[in-house]
């Protein structure tokens, strides 16, 4: 179909998991793609999975940095001329703790990690949207983003929380500027950062690894986690034409976990 054809979408920390899905379905669709991540080896090995040639690049950088979120969109404005789509994907957080004894740096990391990797990402693509009045924004936040059930995440939830503000605050702002901007809150979806994560998380909460994902699935309606495909088709719509009259939406994945 190439629906996506002559667009260029940058998705941050795209080189595996819900970012990777997401890229794939925009390649599919035609689309020139720009991915970062920490790893310049996982980027070169995701490439060369990706197989598209020309059409992907990969930018390496922290999220939690401003001058390497900022490098990502820089850098697809001079490979390929333009960024029509942004899905801010990155984030997460770490030193999972009771509000009482979390550390100063672990808030600190996760605000940088989730919010403000956003706002950095948002900031520096939307002149270049604006100056076709068109754009897609697409922020990942999390089933976390609407509930509060879980202990010693109280900065995954929090930061969760306000992306979903600033999603609104956005969308309200550029709506009439033909640049929408949406969220997807995904329930838990085992990607490489979950399971690199969910362990020390599960760990803080005094349960296995197995009984914390368990503990996803049984909350959901669908009684199991959901994929990246069912997040990246999702994506997909988000930035077509027909969703022009999306914005500003928060949109759950979660086999109805939100419910």
């Amino acid at each position: 179909m190439n629906s996506l054809a002559g667009k260029v979408a940058v998705i941050t920390g795209g080189s595996r998991g819900i970012g990777r899905g997401i890229a794939e379905a925009f390649l599919n669709e035609g689309a020139n793609v720009v991915i970062n991540g920490r790893s310049p080896e996982k980027g070169s090995a995701t490439l060369a999975e990706l197989n598209v040639g020309e059409r992907a690049h990969f930018v390496a950088g922290d999220v939690k940095v401003r001058e390497d979120v900022e490098r990502i969109i820089d850098e697809a404005l001079s490979r390929y001329g333009r960024v029509d789509i942004l899905v801010n994907n990155a984030g997460g957080s770490g030193g999972f703790a009771p509000i009482h004894e979390m550390s100063e740096d672990a808030w600190q990391e996760a605000n940088q990690w989730i919010l403000n990797s956003c706002f950095w990402a948002t900031r520096r693509a939307l002149p270049d949207m604006l100056t076709r009045n068109w754009g897609r924004v697409i922020n990942i936040s999390s089933v976390e983003g609407a509930q509060a059930n879980k202990k010693n995440v109280s900065h995954y939830i929090t930061f969760k929380h306000a992306m979903n503000g600033f999603t609104k605050a956005a969308a309200f702002e550029y709506g009439d500027l033909g640049i929408t901007v949406n969220a997807i809150s995904p329930g838990a979806v085992e990607t490489d950062l979950m399971m690199e994560a969910g362990p020390s998380a599960a760990a803080s909460m005094g349960i296995t690894y197995e009984a914390f994902k368990d503990t996803y699935a049984e909350e959901s309606a669908i009684k199991r986690l959901n994929t990246v495909e069912e997040v990246a088709a999702l994506a997909l719509f988000l930035v077509s034409e027909p969703a022009g009259g999306m914005t500003g939406a928060i949109i759950p994945v979660d086999g109805g976990t939100s419910l």
